[in-house]
């Protein structure tokens, strides 16, 4: 198979615009990985007009699927979370080529997972845990329970790849298989809200309450990373934290996060008068250092 496609990467290894190359055989208990093509070719380069260019080959009964794709579409879905495939990819994928190890090292890291790459991460899945949570429990307070049962399910999903990150892992795309093992009460928890026999209104009662207590034990990993980067200045206007490039990641989360650690009295509001009588301009500054 390789030699087949050799032709394919060989040209684009040559480019000094070019990374590295890595080639996923497709395995059959994970044949999602590979979108069911028998092999990837995951080509990482240092910069395109594109951000993703995909283009589909067929070869003898086989199709094959090439990916060229920056260094930093790669970097902001390693740190986002969202295309889980790239992690497969890069752990179970072969490198053909590595131009100075680049390649290699980012592996290494991913295995190492250091603590700051780790922070970022549970700084964004707080976040969408908290706005999930919170949409929720409007849609149940109005009785909207599908709906609320819909965000329920997703802000429980943010909790286990929260607590994955917090054990020093990756969530792969098994997050529940992962849980199960590493936090056995958040995946019972899960397991009530989609097994139980109760009502719908009931089994969305119970997790509401128990997930109250698991959001407020994991607040301090959470919020740790925002409020690090808080500590470079006095306060904040919320468009400066959304200006703020290691921020930038946390996207339209980042308001019912900081509303959310406004009410944990974590973070204080700042008022600045405006020329406008009555009216202030609002900042927010870190509250006191957590225990």
């Amino acid at each position: 198979m390789e030699d087949i496609l050799r032709s394919i990467y060989q040209e684009r290894a040559s480019h000094p615009n070019t990374v590295g190359v890595v080639v996923v055989e497709k395995r059959q208990k994970a044949i999602a990985a590979t979108d069911t093509f028998d092999v990837i070719l995951l080509i990482i380069v240092k910069e395109n007009e594109d951000p993703v260019f995909v283009k589909h080959y067929s070869y003898d009964d086989k199709k094959a699927a090439m990916h060229i794709v920056t260094e930093k579409q790669i970097n902001d879905w390693l740190l986002i979370g969202n295309n889980k495939k790239i992690f497969d990819w890069l752990y179970n994928g072969k490198i053909v080529f590595d131009r100075n190890e680049r390649i290699a090292n980012l592996k290494h890291e991913l295995r190492e997972f250091p603590f700051f790459g780790r922070k970022i991460k549970m700084g964004i899945e707080f976040a969408k845990l908290i706005r999930r949570y919170s949409d929720g429990r409007v849609l149940f307070d109005n009785f909207n329970y599908l709906d609320a049962y819909n965000h329920v399910v997703h802000s429980l999903h943010h909790l286990a790849r929260l607590a994955v990150i917090e054990n020093g892992f990756h969530p792969e795309v098994t997050v529940w298989h992962q849980v199960k093992q590493i936090e056995p009460e958040i995946y019972k928890l899960y397991e009530e809200l989609i097994c139980s026999e109760e009502s719908i209104e009931k089994r969305l009662e119970l997790l509401f309450l128990a997930s109250e207590f698991l959001i407020h034990k994991r607040t301090k990993v959470g919020s740790q990373h925002l409020l690090e980067v808080m500590e470079s200045k006095e306060h904040w206007s919320f468009n400066e934290l959304m200006a703020h490039p290691e921020l930038a990641p946390y996207s339209v989360d980042l308001g019912i996060l900081v509303e959310y650690l406004i009410e944990k009295k974590i973070l204080d509001v700042v008022k600045v008068e405006t020329k406008g009588q009555g009216i202030f301009h609002r900042y927010y500054r870190a509250a006191e250092k957590l225990s």
